[in-house]
């Protein structure tokens, strides 16, 4: 069987062996279980003092807690990223075995979070480092250690570029021959063609 919030997929195994488990929570303690998995989707950490009081009465293990919230973290994800409303992900779930309880606060909690998560998720892709400078040099090179006569221009380059995680700018510094910055060059100049023309 497919579903949408598995991108018209089959439900993944491991997925279903965890509606079992998250079944013994009671459906209060299933929907302060998702907002701590949601606190982890959005950036922030888990309070695991806060899930292990959640899923002590029942009689969780360690194993237990860590793939009820893995598998809670792929539902709620993958219904974000493929849009799925929360009626028809609370339907899916229950058709899994979930109960109808347990799948709507569940769904209570994905519905109040949506834009929160397709926000979060938006800013995690497709990122991008940003080229903040370029700095150039030619030298021209008499003679070095190794040999005696080089008499060849050498090109230094250094790029200071941003990380679009930290925001920290570090500079990327390199040396090649005239003829390798000749090919670099050149290289480039098709490389951007070619995003022109997916441009247009």
């Amino acid at each position: 069987m497919r579903f949408r919030f598995c991108g018209e997929l089959d439900c993944p195994d491991w997925v279903l062996a965890e509606i079992s488990i998250l079944s013994k929570l009671t459906s209060v303690k299933m929907k302060l279980l998702c907002v701590q998995v949601v606190k982890d989707l959005l950036g922030q950490s888990i309070d695991y003092d806060k899930v292990h009081k959640l899923t002590a009465d029942a009689k969780y293990e360690e194993g237990d807690v860590k793939a009820s919230i893995a598998a809670l973290s792929f539902i709620l994800s993958s219904a974000a990223k493929y849009q799925v409303d929360g009626e028809s992900l609370r339907n899916e779930l229950q058709q899994l075995g979930l109960p109808k309880e347990h799948s709507s606060s569940l769904c209570k909690t994905y519905a109040d979070n949506l834009n929160n998560l397709q926000a979060q998720f938006m800013r995690q892709s497709l990122k991008l480092s940003q080229l903040e400078s370029t700095e150039w040099r030619v030298d021209y090179i008499l003679s070095s250690s190794e040999l005696q006569e080089v008499q060849e221009p050498m090109v230094q380059l250094r790029f200071r570029v941003r990380n679009p995680d930290t925001g920290d700018v570090a500079p990327h510094s390199f040396n090649m021959p005239a003829d390798k910055f000749r090919l670099f060059l050149s290289e480039l100049k098709q490389a951007h063609q070619v995003m022109e023309g997916l441009a247009l």
